[in-house]
């Protein structure tokens, strides 16, 4: 089975897509990963999806990426005395460490690190955004805000501040239980959500170890300030737009995701376009025609994939969102524009072996129009350099390492498919002619070309190419 797109589809999995028939449905009509989203699935529920998930992949025959999304610090207010309070312009109204419920002057924040980090002039956003607060005066154990923006506060409504760093880890017990649960499943991707700093990554990444790719999600405006500190640390990054919108102005979004989305590229490494993409499939079974645009901007900007969230964890049309998405990048890739914006953004190969290596192929095979780039690789590393070449051939990665494998599935346009390292230059060429034929991609009498590293079986070793005929049978000739 193979897609007749490069964009990859990210699918949330929920209540409206636990069961194993409806996984097999969404990954046939177009899902490449499937997201678990933690801060809504206890660790029973998420070795349970993982296990359907394994067993679509074992019917279907494909490696099937499974991306594990860690909750994050939730910074919430406490509650009220005698019900939702209606804060006014221009009040004033305190946030305190006392316990007690709140009124219509006060209400008990459960986070010291915000109050000792807030200054006069910072913004405090409660519920969303809908109320703004500006410090007047701060420390330890209270902060004195004006009301700017008024409104109805509730209950333990979220708290973002946008202006202060707050000396905490992105991570809290509850996700560092989580990633252990998630590790122990195999999963091939941990999302770590309001990264605020590069070592936030770095905490991830000593626990991972290798055994999974770490996903910064990028909603804080502390991370764009040190977004390409982020992004080296990092295997991939997602545009978390939803977060993003309510901690910034919402008209300096769609700047922001162009330059996220610009910036991993130039670093190589896979970029996810997220939050309501498809927002009104929840309810209705077609998306309106901003959506619909939407997602065709992000698929022309060369994300490496469009995710769904509630579009399909807990919406009516599941299956349709992830159809009519993969519809949208279709037609969009097939539009005589795409290819032209697609490589004015492509940046200058980094100063090493494998990206000349990589470079050169994604160029002769555009120049001869060759029928497929078949990249061998351990580790993934060639496949994500020949994606970030964005060739106008397919790309083909064969691994021996099935993880390997199942982690590329994010990555742009990238083809994986299971198989045994080659043991001479004969060999390997053989095996990726008769893979090209058989899963769909080369014909007899085309051409494809393959990178390969020797000696053959050592990771990170790229350093060959050759052109290959597929012969009438559907194996390597000269």
């Amino acid at each position: 089975m193979r897609r007749n797109r490069r964009v990859k589809i990210l699918a949330t999995l929920g209540p409206s897509s636990s069961e194993q028939e409806i996984i097999e449905n969404l990954f046939r009509a177009g899902a490449d990963v499937f997201r678990i989203n933690m801060s809504h699935t206890d660790h029973d529920r998420l070795k349970m999806l993982v296990k359907r998930i394994r067993s679509v992949e074992e019917v279907v025959g494909r490696p099937i990426s499974i991306l594990a999304d860690l909750q994050g610090p939730k910074l919430r207010v406490g509650t009220f005395k005698d019900g939702p309070v209606q804060l006014e312009n221009g009040a004033r109204f305190t946030l305190d460490a006392d316990k007690a419920p709140g009124d219509i002057n006060r209400v008990y924040l459960p986070h010291p690190e915000i109050l000792q980090a807030l200054e006069a002039g910072h913004r405090l956003l409660l519920d969303d955004g809908k109320i703004q607060l500006k410090v007047i005066e701060a420390n330890s154990s209270k902060a004195l805000t004006e009301v700017i923006v008024g409104g109805k506060l509730s209950d333990r409504k979220g708290v973002s501040v946008p202006d202060t760093e707050i000396a905490t880890s992105a991570m809290t017990e509850k996700d560092h239980k989580d990633l252990l649960a998630a590790l122990d499943e195999d999963v091939d991707w941990i999302a770590l959500s309001f990264v605020q700093r590069p070592d936030d990554i770095a905490e991830v990444r000593k626990i991972t170890r290798g055994r999974a790719g770490v996903l910064a999600k990028i909603e804080k405006p502390q991370a764009i300030g040190r977004l390409d500190e982020i992004i080296e640390l990092s295997d991939a990054i997602m545009v978390a737009r939803g977060d993003l919108g309510v901690e910034l102005p919402l008209e300096k979004v769609p700047g922001l995701q162009k330059q996220i989305t610009r910036a991993a590229r130039r670093a190589g490494k896979p970029v996810v376009i997220a939050t309501q993409m498809l927002e009104s499939m929840i309810s209705a079974p077609v998306p309106t025609r901003a959506e619909v645009s939407d997602v065709a901007t992000a698929v022309f900007e060369g994300a490496d994939a469009v995710m769904l969230s509630a579009e399909s964890a807990a919406g009516q049309y599941p299956v349709e969102a992830v159809e009519t998405m993969d519809r949208i990048a279709q037609q969009v890739e097939q539009d005589p524009n795409y290819q032209t914006i697609i490589h004015a953004q492509r940046t200058e190969p980094e100063a090493t072996g494998a990206d000349a290596i990589s470079a050169a192929a994604r160029q002769i095979a555009d120049t001869l129009n060759l029928a497929a780039v078949v990249c061998y690789t351990t580790s993934g590393a060639t496949g994500l350099r020949a994606a970030r070449e964005r060739p106008s051939s397919p790309v083909i990665v064969l691994s021996p390492v099935m993880s390997t494998a199942r982690r590329l599935g994010l990555g742009w346009g990238l083809h994986c498919v299971v198989s045994e390292d080659a043991a001479n230059e004969d060999a390997m060429v053989s095996r990726a002619c008769r893979i090209s034929h058989t899963e769909g991609f080369a014909r007899p009498g085309q051409r494809i070309i393959v990178t390969a590293g020797v000696p053959f079986g050592t990771p990170g070793s790229t350093n060959m190419l050759r052109i290959a005929f597929v012969g009438s049978d559907g194996q390597g000739g000269v």
